[in-house]
């Protein structure tokens, strides 16, 4: 049987000022997407208001523009994909068998409380699914609870973007929270690598998430491991 994932992006484009912008960060689709093409999985897009996904210039340039972003950028069809993603509500969660969380600071304003991303993280998880995410996707974790009322994310073992990688890259002062802090604080046994900007996946049963862009690959191999 054929294994189907769903990829979720977001729809903003910019920090708090309109002047520093941000989205997508391409790779750590592309390096997922490609893997799991691999593996001959189906995939589509979603995002919380569906359409346009706007892509983080800083993914777009040397060194972070690998040869997978590029073929993306090259590739009329794949721009196609991001241009017109779907909503939540036009997705059934019985179609799939893991959902996968890409990132980009944008993705810490529109993932956290979206209803519609709760409830399909919620139904793949409960009908034994597995639930993915890299970087800043681990965002879209946050505030997603079970049907019995439980935080997804509390006590279990997991991993994102870390405070020390948000100084490193210059973005303290423009991110709105720290995810660090904020999944620490819901209970998440958090866990990094011994320096930054290294790959890094935790798995903790169905809950696959990885540190950093550079860890999208390896994400994507522990799902495809656990499907």
């Amino acid at each position: 049987m054929t294994r189907r994932i769903l990829l979720v992006v977001t729809n903003v484009a910019h920090f708090d000022s309109p002047s520093e912008h941000t989205g997508l960060w391409l790779s750590e689709l592309t390096h997922a997407y490609d893997l799991f093409a691999a593996q001959g999985f189906e995939q589509r897009l979603v995002s919380p208001k569906g359409g346009l996904s706007p892509l983080e210039p800083r993914s777009l340039k040397w060194p972070n523009a690998d040869a997978s972003a590029k073929r993306w950028l090259a590739d009329p069809s794949r721009q196609g994909l991001l241009s017109n993603t779907a909503r939540p509500e036009d997705i059934d969660p019985k179609d799939f068998d893991a959902i996968y969380f890409t990132g980009g600071h944008a993705v810490m304003y529109d993932f956290p409380d979206d209803a519609g991303l709760q409830r399909l993280t919620r139904d793949i998880y409960e009908q034994g699914g597995v639930v993915a995410s890299v970087c800043h996707g681990y965002c879209g974790l946050l505030n997603t609870k079970l049907s019995d009322g439980s935080l997804l994310v509390a006590g279990r073992r997991l991993t994102g973007f870390t405070w020390v990688e948000e100084l490193l890259a210059g973005v303290g002062k423009l991110v709105p929270y720290n995810a660090e802090q904020e999944m620490k604080q819901r209970g998440a046994r958090f866990e990094k690598a011994l320096l930054p900007f290294v790959p890094k996946a935790v798995v903790d049963g169905r809950l696959v998430t990885g540190q950093n862009p550079q860890s999208a690959k390896v994400t994507a191999e522990r799902v495809i491991e656990l499907l």
